[in-house]
């Protein structure tokens, strides 16, 4: 833990130095007050998820229930809500120390399945709405072509769908690289891409080197479903043709086999866990430790959006296998810290981000040391204090390529935040 750091940048958004025990700044230099860290990297969103917070929290029932909540709110989204509410969302991001969302992105036609006049009318609202908030944001475009092992798409799902892979990679390849925003792809589970089509998506990630995420073994009935249709785990379908690598994240990876563990390690295959997702749908707590030790780098992401807060993500990461083991210390802050920097971009196809040295991006998050939640511990503490009693509530700067989006808690680009998401959810309400 350094002090008193001077964090020079360039007009190009990147770091140019850093240089440590520097008590008096030179002329123009901003102050950020407190622990600065690389920006976060949030590797697992679905905005519009942001509109179930609290009404799915009403009552019981299972991760199957909660999901016929979550396709009515599917349903109304057009572009421009969709837009109003991921700029909303993406902003909440910001304010929590966020710098860059992958966004695994499945709704892309209208009610029906109809295609817009613009066939990315809908992953094209996402990318502005990431740019309009100040954050960057990977776009993982989502095959999502059944409902289940040889079962066509139920009418909600009509607007996922593509039909077929290669439809999916035609539409997914008129989508291009910005700034601030890369492409990627994604698998949205084994249930939903037909196995003999798994190798089209995974081609086309490979071919443009671009990232490659899929939702795996997130619910026991997928598994049981794909042991039926294949004689085969999902980790073991996706293995089989050719889903898994160094370039691949599994989200979830909750109910693995010993097997599937090693496949995913043996492959480099990187593994996001949503922890405040996976509890708050009662899915269980995945083997991240086993995973860790197998040769899986791990990222962090906030899914459902049940809460926005990478701190509490990559706490929770620690505390549930506390809970699972009763033993304490599966993860220093440090190594919790840098699944939520530099795994999480390396996961979204930001090689350059997440660590803050000279070249890397000029992405920071700087939290205060002095909230009622992080007061009183000594400085050199700084990675504990920030993952096992700050909160998305305490940072106070945002900065993304160096630009300031996020200034003393206020959000400089959305400075109503509070009442666009408020807005964005109604308007979807009818």
């Amino acid at each position: 833990m350094a002090s008193d750091v001077l964090v020079e940048t360039g007009s190009d958004g990147r770091i140019t130095g850093v240089t440590s025990g520097v008590t008096v700044p030179p002329p123009g230099a901003v102050w950020l007050r407190g622990l600065t860290l690389p920006g976060l990297a949030n590797a697992h969103s679905h905005a519009f998820h942001r509109a179930l917070r609290g009404t799915v929290q009403a009552g019981s029932g299972t991760f199957w229930t909660w999901r016929e909540v979550m396709y009515q709110v599917a349903e109304r989204l057009t572009p421009d809500t969709y837009f109003d509410l991921a700029r909303a969302v993406y902003a909440e991001m910001a304010l929590t120390g966020i710098s860059c969302v992958g966004e695994f992105h499945y709704v892309h036609h209208a009610p029906g399945g109809t295609r817009y006049r613009d066939p990315n009318a809908m992953g094209e609202a996402l990318i502005a709405a990431a740019a309009e908030a100040g954050i960057r944001i990977t776009l993982l475009d989502t095959a999502y072509l059944s409902a289940g092992f040889g079962e066509p798409p139920t009418p909600p799902q009509l607007r996922f769908s593509d039909g077929t892979a290669d439809a999916w990679a035609e539409r997914a390849g008129a989508l291009t690289d910005r700034p601030h925003a890369r492409v990627g792809a994604a698998v949205h589970s084994v249930r939903a891409v037909p196995a003999a089509e798994l190798s089209t998506v995974a081609r086309w990630a490979a071919d443009r080197r671009a990232p490659l995420h899929v939702h795996l073994s997130e619910q026991t009935a997928e598994n049981e479903a794909c042991q039926a249709a294949h004689g085969l785990t999902p980790t073991g379908l996706l293995a089989e043709h050719g889903v898994l690598g160094p370039r691949t994240t599994a989200v979830h990876a909750t109910h693995l086999t010993a097997e599937d563990i090693r496949l995913l390690g043996d492959s480099g295959t990187g593994v996001c866990m949503c922890p405040t997702t996976e509890r708050d749908l009662a899915d269980g707590i995945g083997p991240a430790v086993q995973v860790r030790d197998a040769g899986s780098p791990l990222s962090l992401g906030s899914d459902s959006h049940a809460v926005i807060d990478l701190f509490e993500e990559a706490r929770a990461m620690e505390l549930d296998e506390r809970l699972r083991t009763r033993t304490r210390g599966h993860w220093t802050a440090a190594q919790l810290l840098r699944a939520a920097t530099a795994d999480g971009h390396r996961a979204l196809g930001w090689e350059n981000g997440g660590r803050i040295a000279a070249g890397g991006l000029a992405d920071f998050t700087t939290i205060a040391l002095d909230s009622v939640r992080t007061a009183g511990p000594r400085p050199e503490l700084g990675a504990e204090t920030a993952v096992f009693a700050a909160s998305g509530a305490d940072v106070r700067h945002t900065v993304v390529g160096g630009r300031h989006i996020v200034c003393d808690g206020h959000h400089q680009l959305v400075p109503e935040a509070s009442r666009a998401l408020s807005e964005s959810i109604e308007a979807l309400r009818g």
